[in-house]
């Protein structure tokens, strides 16, 4: 008996087979085996094209398939993780009317500020836990100011993975979390916002029905069964964002508990429990995927856009065609912290939330052509990133949160001795290294949904940690690079170019 999760990602899609009973993977695999391209037609838009997720879907299904020789009969559930905050549209044949617009789109930042100002950040913050900002709500006014013939076809709205679980079932639904991350949920309420749609002009009939983020879905269609490899019947039972499930994956679900995570953007992710949020709307809050209206279970979400693509940009652009992340650490890891003054602002993938919004692009500081070379463009990237998370971790501090203990995957940028040290340090923290997935937490919290497990810690309680990273006694070091990047940051801040 096995159990199938995907994390539907901006630059690839993974999916991971369980097993069941012991809880271990047979595999996790990812289509394609580079990024995925975004469209941008202008600066700072981001968009892909939906039918492209759904072919890596099918795709990595069958190698998966073909990989571990499993019988997709035993196949006992799937769960859904995915990009947050995206926008996709379809029209009531449930064809996609328009390229999904993605997270890190920054076409609605003003239609967003618009909302709060005339809303009222007292209301908005009550109410949504958030400014309406660059989430979905407010791509999808933008759709209706710029595109009204494209708008006037629209049946239903949906995020990346209630998409990718109406291609497999045939079913349009979405979530709580779902619609908190698009914040058209009020949780002051506890319904879809009647106050953001009404001042959108918003029909609530756009929204799909709601169902709990455990429990069935959908079953996959015959049609679904042929594109995938699948047989039709198995149930969807499961989908998140991408960010709580990978909080869920690493069993980050109680109040003072926090993950992240350093994929294409950077996150840190803690769950409190009580409805709070940042007079500055720097972070968000979000229903976790155990929030219920009689246990309030909010996370709290730090996003930093500029942070594994970052690394990605640096790879592509400086090293040798054979050179591998491994290979690029070793080679940083020949420059001392600091970089010998070399300083990267890594913030050139949109609007930085963090940042009031700001995107003010990525920035190479201090270069000198006698001293430098790919060693240090290396490290300075890495600690530029890490940089950004403490920057963020610091805004989450204020707000009340424990950062003394952070859990991260195995899959990311905490690989990397230099970049996980470097928060370690800076944040007196320490990091806890696990091995999984959100594919993975995917596929367990299915089983979750379905019985097989009784409780998200019964599915997860044999996550195996791999190390743990522990403060070393060189603050004064790190602490004199970061404030020197800090530095650069106040002063691009401030206006100056």
């Amino acid at each position: 008996m096995y159990l199938l999760g995907y994390d539907i990602g901006s630059s690839s899609i993974k999916a991971a087979l369980v097993d069941a009973a012991s809880g271990k993977p047979l595999a996790v695999v990812q289509s394609p085996e580079t990024e995925m391209e975004m469209l941008a037609a202008q600066e700072g838009w981001a968009e892909q094209h939906p039918e492209t997720w759904w072919n890596h879907l099918c795709l990595a299904t069958k190698n998966l398939l073909l990989q571990t020789s499993v019988d997709p009969s035993s196949i006992k559930g799937i769960g859904i993780a995915y990009q947050m905050h995206g926008l996709v549209l379809v029209d009531n044949n449930q064809q996609v009317l328009r390229p999904a617009i993605i997270w890190c789109d920054s076409r609605a930042v003003e239609i967003g500020e618009q909302a709060l100002a005339s809303i009222g950040k007292e209301k908005c913050y009550s109410h949504l836990l958030n400014s309406p900002g660059n989430f979905t709500a407010s791509k999808l006014k933008w759709v209706k100011e710029h595109e009204p013939e494209v708008f006037e076809r629209i049946d239903k709205i949906m995020l990346p993975g209630d998409y990718l679980a109406m291609r497999l079932s045939g079913d349009i639904v979405t979530t709580i979390s779902g619609l908190s991350e698009g914040i058209l949920w009020d949780f002051l309420e506890e319904r879809p916002s009647e106050l953001l749609m009404d001042h959108f002009g918003f029909d609530a009939g756009l929204l799909p029905e709601i169902l709990s983020t455990f429990s069935l879905q959908g079953k996959v269609s015959p049609s679904a069964a042929r594109a995938t490899g699948l047989v039709a019947g198995i149930p969807i039972n499961y989908r998140a964002g991408d960010q709580p499930n990978n909080a869920l994956s690493l069993n980050v679900l109680e109040p003072g508990e926090i993950s992240a995570t350093g994929g294409t953007s950077g996150v840190v992710y803690g769950v409190v429990d009580q409805p709070i949020y940042d007079s500055q709307s720097r972070v968000n809050g979000f229903a976790h995927v155990n929030h219920t209206p009689a246990q309030n279970r909010i996370g709290i979400l730090l996003c930093i856009n500029g942070a594994g693509i970052q690394y990605s940009w640096i790879k592509q652009q400086m090293a040798e065609a054979n050179m591998s992340y491994h290979d690029m650490e070793l080679l940083a890891a020949s420059v001392p912290v600091g970089a010998d003054g070399l300083r990267i602002l890594p913030f050139g993938n949109g609007a930085e939330r963090m940042l009031g919004n700001q995107a003010p692009g990525a920035q190479i500081n201090n270069l000198q052509f006698n001293r430098h070379h790919k060693a240090h463009f290396f490290r300075a990237a890495l600690e530029g990133i890490a940089f950004s998370f403490v920057y963020g971790m610091n805004i989450l501090k204020e707000m009340g949160l424990d950062v003394q203990v952070i859990r991260v995957g195995n899959d990311n940028l905490f690989q990397s001795s230099i970049f996980s040290s470097t928060i370690s340090n800076l944040m007196g923290s320490r990091i806890e290294l696990i091995e999984t997935t959100g594919a993975i937490g995917a596929a367990k919290a299915a089983g979750v949904a379905n019985g097989i497990y009784a409780s998200v810690r019964e599915a997860v309680q044999n996550n195996h940690m791999i190390k743990t990273i522990e403060p070393e006694k060189m603050n004064d070091v790190y602490s004199h690079a970061y404030e020197r990047w800090r530095k650069d940051l106040d002063f691009l801040g401030s206006g100056h170019q």
